[in-house]
Formats: C-alpha cells, sequence, structure tokens
C-alpha cells in the first residue's frame, strides 16, 4: 500500500445515537443511552481506511460550528487528511440522528446532510489534481447526481461507490458502469436494477460495465460478481451485534484495501465481511480496534 493514497468524497457527520435497553416504545419515550460521535458515510470509510494503514484525504463541507470543529479534530487524530476539505459560511454542520433496539439494529433515523450539496464539480475541479493521482476514490450517494455525473466523466482511478439508501441509490443509476467496485444492499439493488432476484441483479449489474458487485444479502451473507464468475459467502458465525450502523461503510474500507492489496474477488469478499463483523462488536460506528492485522486474522479464522 505504501505510495497509494485514497481520495475519498462525501459526508462527514456529527452522530447522535439512542439505544434502547429493553422494547422500544412507539409514541413514547424508552430507556436506554444516548452517545455522540464522529461519522458519516464518507467519513467512516476514511477512517476505516486509515486504521487499515492507508494514505487517506477526506473531501468534506465543514459548517463554521463548534460542530465542524470538534469533527475536524477527530479527523486529523484519526489520520485522516483534511486539507483538501472547505467550509461553508452560514450552514449548518451534517448530523444524523438513529435509535437503535435492544440488540443494536437500527430502527430509526434523521439525517440533516444538506451542507453535503455543496460538494459540487466546482468545488471538485480545484481538487482534480489530487484525486487523479490517487489509487482509489470513494464517492456515495449523498452527493447530488450532477457532482456524481461530473465525477465519472472526469475521474479517470478506479471508483468505489456505497449507495446509502433506497431512497439515494438512484443517484448512481447513471454512473454504475463506470465503477470499479459498487456495495449495495439487496434493497438498493432491486431499486437500481427492477428485480428482487438477486442473481438476476448482479447479472444486471455487472451488465452495466461494472467491475465488482457487493450485493450485501443481510444475515444470508454476501453475493459477489464480477464478469462471469458469481459467488456466494455466509455470513461468519459468532461475534456479538453491539452496535450495526457502521459495518458497511467498514466493508467498503475493506474492499477498498483488497484493491490495493491486489486481492481477487473472494478474498476482497472475505475481507469486506471480516470487517463488518469487527465493526459489529464496538459501541462506536467505526471500531477503534480495526487494523490490518485484525482484519488478516479475522479473514483466516472465519474463511479458512
Amino acid at each position: 500500500m505504501a505510495g497509494q493514497s485514497v481520495v475519498v468524497i462525501g459526508g462527514a457527520n456529527m452522530d447522535i445515537a439512542g439505544r434502547a435497553s429493553g422494547p422500544l416504545l412507539a409514541h413514547d419515550s424508552s430507556i436506554g443511552a444516548v452517545s455522540m460521535s464522529h461519522g458519516g458515510v464518507g467519513r467512516n470509510i476514511a477512517h476505516n481506511l486509515a486504521l487499515l494503514g492507508a494514505d487517506v484525504h477526506l473531501i468534506a463541507p465543514f459548517g463554521r460550528d463548534a460542530l465542524a470543529d470538534d469533527l475536524a479534530r477527530g479527523c486529523l487524530e484519526a489520520g485522516i487528511g483534511i486539507e483538501h476539505s472547505f467550509v461553508v459560511e452560514n450552514a449548518s454542520t451534517s448530523t444524523y440522528l438513529y435509535v437503535m433496539d435492544a440488540e443494536g439494529e437500527m430502527q430509526l433515523a434523521i439525517n440533516d446532510m444538506a451542507i453535503v450539496e455543496s460538494l459540487s464539480a466546482e468545488r471538485l475541479e480545484e481538487r482534480l489534481g489530487l484525486i487523479r493521482g490517487a489509487a482509489v476514490c470513494v464517492i456515495d450517494a449523498n452527493l447530488t447526481p450532477e457532482t456524481l455525473a461530473w465525477i465519472a466523466a472526469n475521474v479517470d482511478v478506479p471508483l468505489f461507490a456505497d449507495p446509502i439508501s433506497v431512497a439515494k441509490a438512484p443517484r448512481l443509476a447513471g454512473v454504475v458502469g463506470r465503477l470499479h467496485s459498487f456495495k449495495p444492499n439487496r434493497f438498493e439493488a432491486e431499486e437500481l436494477t427492477g428485480t428482487a432476484d438477486m442473481d438476476e441483479a448482479a447479472d444486471r449489474l455487472i451488465a452495466t460495465g461494472l467491475g465488482r458487485a457487493f450485493i450485501s444479502l443481510g444475515r444470508k451473507g454476501l453475493l459477489c460478481a464480477e464478469g462471469d464468475t458469481r459467488l456466494r459467502l455466509a455470513r461468519p458465525e459468532g461475534g456479538a451485534v453491539v452496535n450495526a450502523t457502521g459495518a458497511g461503510d467498514a466493508m467498503m474500507a475493506a474492499l477498498v484495501w483488497s484493491h490495493l492489496m491486489g486481492l481477487d474477488l473472494g478474498d476482497a469478499a472475505r475481507a469486506g465481511m471480516a470487517a463488518s463483523a469487527i465493526a459489529l462488536e464496538s459501541t462506536e460506528t467505526v471500531n477503534p480496534q480495526m487494523s490490518e492485522e485484525l482484519l488478516r486474522m479475522r479473514m483466516k479464522e472465519w474463511f479458512a
């Protein structure tokens, strides 16, 4: 990985999480615990990549407020380069509020991420040299369709993308065929391909020109596709589910790491699932114990 940099274009959020200690009560308050942490899909992926030893640079908008100061300090402490990020005057720092049940599964969320729309083509054109000089560029569907289309047309390094949600996945419809790797869950894949048959969905995604598809099937594991190859991996047994919120971000980081390591489709998928499982074990959105050594150890333990 030496000498290879990764650019992540996306949001940096302040996450406010509530986890119930018992049943969630509709139209009433539930007893539990509330915590605040640094988040945002782009920032989370960048943080995981830094923990895996990558030279990672985040291009994200920050507000002019105390939350932004705290986020920026956290990025620097995590080893994320933010010298190419920027401040948006008179804008609120991106904030994500979510509620989990007693098992750690997210049940409800509200995002206040309007500031991410400031990641425009004009902003990115000023940073095009950095992006084109990277080994990988990671994007997500928090970006506007116009910005995503501009990236697809102007960035010639391998692109990795996360669709974020069913509602935002269609923003990537026009650029899927330009991607090296794409990581939807089964609902996002269905939204983009028009079929609930995930084997058919994988075929349709690859037919666009997409390099690799990694479709999360939840408890049923992961469906992977590349060219004519199709693989299904079962979800690893065991391991506590403390917080499921950052599992997808950890998987994306591991997929990028796998590309930098030159791993094939199967090993990339195994790395992604191992990273996801590591993320589930932490109360924090990004497990601070994540490392290349731990990732390789879990891959060997679970997929030997």
